[in-house]
């Protein structure tokens, strides 16, 4: 079992670039991956990776190891999935991430539930609004929500989620209520924007009469959290665009309302995004199916006699 933890470690410096990177994907302390390396080095009679300052590059050997090592791994892998489906014994762990928002309300209520139901599976959630490498991250799944680009992943549509431009009473009141995108602009209005490194729509798409088209918007505030952003519009800092589901509750209790309706944003997906060789391992299929229950459920809640003013 030594053998095997010293090239799970090994695969994931050579994926993450950093020991101690590594070291923190596998829970464990810099000094205890760097010992597994060397280990590992002297069994094989050669150097795995060139050290430097910055980054660990992997040598010609380390290379060549790296493909092999992950085909071992990822025969246990399934080695280990075949006997949990016949015995029904399933057991591990599952990594998982997810956009604040839609971790906070949808997936993280929920992981107490599946727990109880399946005791022998633990769940591992980070959540951020950043973009999410699933493979370079060593994550099982990811929850995506936005337009997706092209991807190596297999995706699960989770819903089609329609978003909303609005500001809070007080906002509109000072500054009018744009009727379509070129007031939005031409007004110069206050536009609070998700901004994070990587980030693609520094431009909000919205539908109009000839079909959908960007719009340069600005604003005072940016940031990386998108309930900051919705706090801040609720103060009457600005408008922001935002899922339908996200705001349903302010909508209606009129803390924010709708504006430039003439032209709303394109819808986004919500989606789950999983490696291939991942959705044979049966804890990753049952959590898989379990959440995106879920998620249907509470979105379906969330929209429940809604109705958004033409």
């Amino acid at each position: 079992m030594a053998y095997v933890n010293n090239i799970k470690m090994f695969v994931r410096v050579f994926e993450l670039g950093s020991m101690s990177a590594a070291a923190r994907d596998q829970r464990t302390s810099p000094a205890v991956a760097s010992a597994r390396i060397a280990e590992l080095e002297k069994h094989l009679g050669v150097r795995l990776f060139n050290r430097t300052t910055r980054r660990l590059q992997p040598t010609e050997n380390g290379r060549l190891f790296y493909e092999g090592a992950r085909k071992v791994l990822e025969a246990i892998d399934d080695a280990e999935a075949a006997v949990m489906v016949s015995t029904q014994n399933l057991r591990g762990t599952v990594f998982v991430a997810a956009p604040l928002g839609v971790g906070r309300r949808f997936i993280a209520p929920h992981v107490p539930e599946f727990k109880d139901q399946y005791p022998q599976i633990d769940v591992r959630l980070r959540l951020s609004d950043r973009k999410i490498d699933v493979i370079g991250e060593g994550l099982d799944m990811a929850f995506h929500l936005g337009l997706l680009e092209d991807s190596t992943l297999k995706m699960r549509l989770v819903a089609e989620c329609p978003r909303i431009l609005c500001a809070a009473p007080s906002y509109v009141e000072t500054r009018g209520d744009p009727a379509d995108g070129e007031a939005l602009v031409q007004g110069r209005h206050d536009c609070l924007n998700l901004r994070f490194p990587g980030a693609r729509e520094y431009q909000w798409t919205l539908v109009t009469p000839e079909g959908p088209r960007r719009y340069e918007v600005a604003g005072p505030f940016e940031t990386d959290d998108g309930d900051v952003l919705t706090g801040w519009a609720l103060d009457g800092r600005g408008i922001v665009m935002k899922p339908i589901f996200e705001v349903a509750d302010y909508l209606r209790d009129g803390r924010l309302v709708p504006v430039a309706r003439a032209t709303p944003p394109v819808p986004v997906q919500l989606s789950c995004l999983t490696q291939h060789r991942r959705l044979r391992d049966p804890k990753i299929r049952v959590f898989t199916d379990f959440i995106v229950a879920k998620c249907r459920e509470e979105l379906d809640r969330a929209m429940e006699g809604l109705v958004i003013p033409e």
